[in-house]
């Protein structure tokens, strides 16, 4: 059954040189809700995973960790270093079970179908002055095609040597996985009863599973439930000891049983203090065999890629202002680990509702139900490749967010952001509409509310991946490929070329910026979807202006976000940022502003791939757009943008909120910097008794009568995103070019800058969704690295 293959006798380190290739993102940590759980890019296959419990007590294995969980009471789960294409060194910190525990994941390239890959699990105690007792358990199950088997005999007892097991799939053709015990690893060897149990003690125990089509990711409650029989058999004839119970660590074990036509397979080891294990996946096509000498010296090799790598793509300028730039630099480098050690694979169905709508959102002769759940159906499956806000409370993929996060993984690798953003482009259905939740398969719906899992196809979100998009073509411009004037769509002379930057180091993940075809290809391949995608948001967010006497230059330009309710605009992505009441004739500022950026990148892609008249259109449409927001949002009363609501007279009237939704026009970068409105809008963003606080910008004014009140998520909380959003706009734009405000504009972004910086760096263990817009602390879902890992790109000036 099992294809042979030749050994070849390679250096370790030579084994673990980095590649750039898509093959090396095949595998990796794509099961970001888990603490440590790797599977490769291929819907029903490989999947494994990493839990642990405590052995102090028996109530400990209800509190068995494997799914990333803020109740779990862990002081931090980091990845120091994490790279796609290479592997990574996360430090998990456990401290009501007094252990750290260190994955080191190590891939090995080769052969035809992704390579292979290492990793050691090893641990310490937190506290070296109190018991440190761990049961680990390292589980692979494999769903479709192929099969999986221990090629071990079964033990009834457990093994005291490495196990074993050989598999095959379609996509990953043959291989094997060997577990192997360190060196040093100690076993409970004291305890009540301990004598009847030497026979079970120090052995490494397993148990193999058959689970049905679709539940292996229900891991952990099989795995338990096999542990809890065999320890109920176990004890029952001390039940009425009178000097207790064995020792947990003598009972909580698995059965050592491969039951019929298993497709599961875990193993579990016991240890007392310190401890180490390593985990071999070998592919058969890659043709060697790994090691603990492979990680010995691969992870070092990788840290030190890693370190040099890093000062090279994201320095910390040796000007700023702190005592302690190492500090720094690992503070920098551990959340754009983390985010990008935050990427998942998804694959499975999802649920939408074609037939849904509120009743402010219907147009007339308007059937659809009010009843989110009356025509909510499944999907055909789809596979999504994406990074994730937060790994314990969104371990799933959201538009809104995604745009951010590829521009900080855009400048480590390019063509790993560009992997990502095609699988969001695939997702574009043939109207045009992209859901905004990708909540793909059961595993994704079982971390999310009920009242959330539905999607409905006329509701939107901020179009960020344009911003993807628009860093892409920047950093081709400034690459050191050869691109003529009028291929980049700038303004040069026939003939001449476009001054380009020195040529620096080649990087993994940089393929499309070296090769002006393949970068022409590929913004060819996205462009009609995204066309369909921008044609989308104009067709069924368009708001009105004929009506309820409004006079604009364009009199089509005006938009509003459907799927609002009488409390929540969740489409926007402020979700309870005050807005109007519902009304069919309301315009919201903030997505007018998104489709003049829209417009903007549609623009620069049409020019890139040779669609003058397309660009020429776009660059129409970005003009209206942005007269209109002048036309329609400015209020000349509150000096400041607003959206625009409806009276109880059927009149139009300004909607003003002083918040982040004031500065759209400004932090999109679409007021020229010497508009009339720059000032007024700079005065609100630095006033603070409004927007201004040392640690960034607050969501709303301060001195707003609901600040602080209800949900307070967007009543003043501090974001991350908007705030580098506010960065860069200064950065690039106003505090760049010549204007009336240019100096007031550098000054604002020097010490705006200095606040976010500085309020994210001296807060350790996690950073956090929002901050307090009065104390700065962290609020609301931890670890969240997703957009807040932007730091990264503010500290370094990459915008």
């Amino acid at each position: 059954m099992w294809a042979p293959w030749a050994i070849l006798a390679l250096a370790p380190v030579a084994l673990c040189q980095p590649t750039n290739d898509s093959g090396s993102l095949k595998w990796g940590a794509y099961r970001p809700g888990l603490y440590f759980g790797l599977k490769p890019r291929v819907p029903q296959s490989l999947t494994t995973g990493l839990m642990w419990f405590g052995t102090q007590d028996y109530q400990s294995l209800t509190r068995t960790r494997h799914a990333c969980d803020q109740g779990d009471g862990l002081s931090g789960y980091t990845w120091t270093e994490y790279d796609a294409r290479d592997g990574g060194v996360q430090v998990i910190k456990d401290g009501p079970n007094n252990v750290e525990i260190t994955t080191e994941f190590l891939k090995v390239p080769g052969g035809e179908h992704g390579g292979s890959w290492a990793v050691r699990v090893k641990g310490k105690p937190m506290n070296a002055a109190l018991p440190s007792r761990v049961s680990t358990i390292f589980y692979a199950g494999l769903e479709g095609l192929g099969g999986l088997d221990m090629e071990n005999e079964e033990q009834e007892n457990g093994f005291e040597e490495p196990i074993r097991f050989v598999g095959s799939s379609p996509d990953l053709e043959d291989f094997t996985i060997k577990v192997v015990d360190g060196q040093n690893n100690e076993a409970v060897t004291t305890g009540p009863y301990a004598s009847e149990f030497t026979h079970r003690i120090g052995k490494t125990h397993f148990v193999g599973l058959r689970m049905q089509p679709g539940t292996t990711w229900q891991a952990r409650e099989f795995l338990l439930k096999n542990i809890l029989d065999h320890a109920k058999d176990a004890i029952e004839p001390y039940t009425d000891s009178p000097i207790g119970m064995p020792d947990p660590s003598f009972t909580l074990q698995f059965s050592d049983e491969v039951y019929s036509a298993s497709n599961m397979y875990a193993v579990q080891k016991l240890f007392d203090g310190p401890f180490q294990f390593d985990v071999f996946f070998e592919s058969a096509s890659a043709k060697h065999q790994l090691s603990s000498s492979t990680l010995d010296e691969g992870v070092p090799a990788l840290i030190a890629r890693y370190d040099q790598r890093f000062d090279t793509v994201f320095p910390v300028p040796a000007s700023y202002p702190t005592s302690d730039i190492e500090s720094l630099k690992a503070f920098s480098k551990a959340i754009t680990s983390n985010l990008i050690g935050g990427i998942g694979y998804f694959y499975g169905t999802s649920i939408v509702n074609k037939g849904f709508a509120y009743e402010w959102d219907k147009e007339d002769d308007d059937e659809r139900t009010s009843d989110i759940d009356e025509g909510a159906k499944l999907t055909e499956p789809n596979a999504l490749l994406t990074a994730t806000p937060s790994r314990s409370f969104f371990p799933r993929g959201f538009y809104w967010d995604e745009g951010f996060h590829l521009l900080h993984i855009g400048e480590w690798d390019n063509d790993l952001s560009l992997e990502i953003l095609k699988d969001w482009i695939n997702l574009i259905d043939e109207d045009g509409w992209v859901a905004r939740e990708q909540i793909l398969g059961e595993e994704a719906r079982s971390r999310v509310p009920v009242e959330f899992q539905t999607q409905v196809p006329t509701n939107a979100n901020p179009p960020t991946l344009a911003m993807a998009i628009t860093a892409f073509i920047h950093r081709l411009k400034a690459s050191n490929v050869e691109l003529s004037a009028q291929e980049l769509g700038m303004d040069y002379g026939i003939g001449e070329q476009v001054p380009l930057a020195a040529p620096g180091t080649s990087f993994p993940g940089s393929r499309l910026l070296e090769s002006h075809e393949l970068a022409l290809d590929y913004l060819k391949s996205i462009y009609q979807p995204l066309k369909r995608h921008y044609d989308w948001f104009r067709r069924t967010q368009r708001g009105q202006i004929k009506q309820y006497g409004r006079k604009a230059r364009s009199r089509t330009e005006a938009y509003r976000w459907r799927g609002r309710s009488q409390q929540h605009v969740l489409t926007s992505g402020m979700d309870d940022y005050p807005r109007g009441p519902p009304h069919v004739g309301e315009l919201h500022l903030d997505l007018i502003s998104w489709m003049a950026f829209f417009s903007r990148t549609m623009k620069e892609i049409a020019e890139f791939v040779g669609e003058p008249d397309d660009a020429a259109a776009f660059e129409e449409i970005e003009k209206a757009t942005i007269d209109n927001i002048d036309d329609l949002h400015w209020s000349e009363e509150h000096q400041m943008y607003c959206d625009v609501g409806v009276n109880d007279e059927d009149e139009s009237y300004h909607v003003c909120h002083k918040g982040y939704l004031s500065l759209f026009p400004l932090i999109l970068g679409l007021l020229p910097p010497d508009s009339p409105h720059l000032g007024p809008v700079l005065d609100l963003m630095h006033d603070p008794e409004h927007l201004w606080s040392p640690y960034g910008l607050r969501s709303l004014s301060l001195s707003h009568p609901e600040f602080g009140q209800g949900e307070n998520y967007w009543k003043g909380p501090i974001w991350i995103q908007m705030n580098f959003l506010a960065l860069k706009s200064l950065y690039k734009t106003y505090g760049a070019q010549e204007g009336p405000h240019q100096a007031r504009s550098q000054d604002i972004y020097a010490d705006l800058r200095r606040n976010i910086v500085d309020n994210e760096y001296q807060r350790t263990g996690y950073v956090w969704e929002q901050y307090d817009a009065v104390s700065g602390e962290g609020r609301r879902s931890h670890p969240f690295t997703g957009w807040t890992s932007l730091v990264t790109l503010i500290l370094s000036e990459k915008y």
